[in-house]
């Protein structure tokens, strides 16, 4: 009667058990953390952990992936849609599928999104080796294509013995339920081992619920801070993702109504609050806006609310002008409470803003802003408006001016589009859904987006732009509408990252999961062509060209164009081209009547997108050159570098 009760199963069918019954508590809400299992099947797991699903796979749902990193960007974005409190699972074969998912284990890592990572391995015994698909590192046979996982995760682990899965699992459940560690966790397992039977004790698979906790700063944090606050007269607030993980947007709201103290949005923090608050000033930084950036730039103390503080959110760390601006962090991380030499209180967004409120109110503290707050938001509502109305007419005058001077005329008599991609952005904010989700990532659209997107929903804009992968947007979409598949979701991509990965809109289609590819087609890397040239490099690989002369050393030839909507129709999406404001909106409407996924190709006129508001961007540019405009470049560089901060 004294023996420990055990059940022979797989090491595979052992995992499988055991993420059915992983669940997560928050505020008494208790949720099922494991929702499913993406995968590709491959010779290393299909007869493992396939045989096990296949067999028994509980209340687990598989989902069938059609490229590694995009079928790993679909569960990052679940899981990131889902506050952190749901995830699916990602397993692929031993070579390329588990190298494929590097690049979305570093995604959900710099965010701070749970993404469990189960690829499989090489053979434990090493009987047939090489086997198909191993890296032979003759200084070290241990080392496998897994082991590029470690720099990009914040556990790994590798199970060589089937009694080993207890603690490796154990432990990736306390990373990725942390909200101060989690991120990308690969648990690796040999495709033998995955077979191997091993008596695990019934103890192992009972139900497990880990406790999301609220952390409240210590006092002595709070009082600091209060200090600091006190001795400010124009104080204003960063908002980042810390305050939407901690659903702490309400909380952020009634704290600057109270205190009078505007706040500004990180990528990661918008949609944690209203746009309406009167508070709201919108995105800050290189891709935030007017309004946003001018009272950063006389701001006495800056609060920086569950944000790392990036160089686009800080402008290299030139966005706060006031030679005596001070920070204050309030951050679960200690590491990112450190930063800026800030007054730092760790723990919990809504349980530190509401320690913190208290005492406030006790003082009877009220910032000096009289009109400033609003005068900045109309001043930036006008330059809106100018969006909204700028075409392609007699009067055109191009947003960006480094470019190539010929392209945009080009780009017109090819393509018939009238288009400006800031005309396009106004259209749809108005037509779509107002609890829409939008998902993105990279290229010009993020800094358009940040300043011109409006969230009077919550966790409706679906940002990553820690990593600002390319090609995360569609399978972002996908993850998006999984998780709440009620809600529309779009996904605003460029045609550079369409390229690069857009493979799980097929996966949509299998799924039965509408989204809607919202596609900018510029004919080029447009927000990459706009940093070499305004930094005096020329036109090089950047817009989408021929190459008409095969002995020069660039792309020298016409303009690429490409019918993307019949690329799509292919799989089955139905989808729509649109080159005016007219037809867009008939394509927006109509998508909305469509049961299955849909892509609007939007012919954008290049150079039509926002450009910085009052920062400034370190990249390195070259010292020594023979070119004039490369020589400005660098010496800008170095002006704006002696007002910037170092650390």
């Amino acid at each position: 009667d004294n023996m420990v009760k055990t059940v022979r199963m797989t090491t595979a069918q052992a995992l499988v058990k055991f993420l059915d019954n992983q669940y997560v508590n928050m505020d008494g809400e208790e949720i099922k953390f494991v929702s499913g299992i993406f995968t590709i099947f491959g010779h290393g797991m299909v007869l493992g952990l396939g045989q096990a699903l296949d067999e028994n796979p509980g209340s687990l749902k598989v989902y069938q992936g059609r490229n590694e990193q995009g079928m790993a960007h679909v569960a990052t974005a679940y899981a990131k849609q889902n506050n952190r409190k749901r995830i699916i699972a990602c397993s692929s074969s031993i070579g390329p599928g588990a190298a494929n998912m590097v690049t979305a284990a570093a995604v959900a890592t710099v965010n701070n999104i749970p993404l469990l990572l189960l690829p499989s391995d090489t053979f434990s015994t090493r009987q047939p080796d090489p086997v198909l698909q191993q890296i032979e590192q003759s200084n070290d046979l241990s080392i496998t294509t897994n082991d590029a996982f470690k720099p990009v995760c914040k556990y790994w682990d590798r199970i060589a013995r089937p009694e080993q899965l207890m603690t490796a699992l154990i432990n990736a459940m306390r990373v990725l339920t942390d909200p101060e560690q989690s991120g990308a966790v690969c648990v690796a397992i040999p495709q033998d081992v995955q077979g191997e039977s091993f008596d695990f004790p019934e103890q192992f698979f009972q139900k497990r619920v880990h406790r999301i906790t609220r952390q409240i700063p210590a006092r002595e944090e709070i009082d600091d801070v209060i200090s600091l606050i006190l001795q400010s007269k124009f104080p204003m607030i960063i908002c980042g993702g810390g305050v939407k993980y901690s659903c702490a947007g309400t909380t952020l709201e009634k704290f600057c109504e109270d205190f009078n103290i505007p706040f500004a949005e990180t990528q990661a923090g918008k949609s944690a609050c209203s746009s309406n608050s009167p508070y709201n000033l919108g995105g800050i930084g290189v891709t935030g806006n007017l309004a946003a950036n001018t009272i950063a730039q006389k701001a006495d103390l800056v609060i920086v609310i569950g944000s790392r503080m990036t160089d686009f959110t800080t402008g290299s760390k030139s966005q706060f002008k006031n030679p005596n601006v001070r920070f204050i962090t309030l951050n679960v991380s200690k590491f990112h409470a450190y930063k800026f030499d800030s007054v730092k209180a760790v723990g919990d967004a809504k349980a530190g803003l509401e320690a913190i409120s208290t005492v406030l109110k006790e003082k009877g503290y009220h910032s000096a802003y009289t009109t400033q707050i609003q005068e900045a938001k109309e001043a930036w509502k006008k330059e809106m408006n100018f969006f909204a109305s700028y075409t392609y007419d007699d009067e055109f005058r191009p947003l960006i001016k480094a470019g190539n001077p010929d392209s945009i005329k080009e780009f017109n008599e090819l393509t018939g589009s009238k288009l400006t991609q800031v005309a396009a952005i106004s259209l749809i904010r108005e037509v779509i859904e107002k609890d829409a989700i939008i998902t993105g990532a990279s290229g010009s659209l993020p800094g358009d987006l940040q300043r011109m997107w409006t969230t009077d929903v919550k966790d409706s804009y679906h940002m990553e732009y820690g990593y600002s992968c390319m090609g995360y947007e569609i399978a972002a979409a996908l993850g998006a509408k999984i998780a709440e598949p009620n809600r529309e979701v779009y996904a605003m991509c460029g045609d550079g990252s369409y390229l690069m990965l857009h493979s799980e809109a097929v996966t949509s289609i299998q799924e039965r999961k509408k989204i809607n590819i919202l596609l900018f087609d510029n004919s080029g890397f447009g927000c990459i062509n706009n940093l070499e040239m305004s930094n005096g490099v020329g036109n090089l690989a950047t817009e989408f060209r021929y190459r008409d002369n095969e002995d020069s050393p660039s792309h020298d030839g016409g303009l690429i164009t490409i019918d993307y909507a019949m690329n799509a129709a292919g799989y089955g999406l139905k989808t729509y081209k649109a080159r005016t404001l007219e037809e867009l909106r008939d394509a927006l409407e109509d998508a909305k009547k469509q049961k299955v996924s849909t892509l609007i190709d939007i012919k954008v006129l290049p150079k039509t997108m926002t450009e910085g508001y009052d920062s400034w961007w370190h990249v390195g540019i070259a010292s020594t050159s023979k070119k004039e405009s490369v020589q400005v470049a660098y010496q800008d560089k170095e002006n704006n570098l002696k007002n910037a901060r170092r650390y």
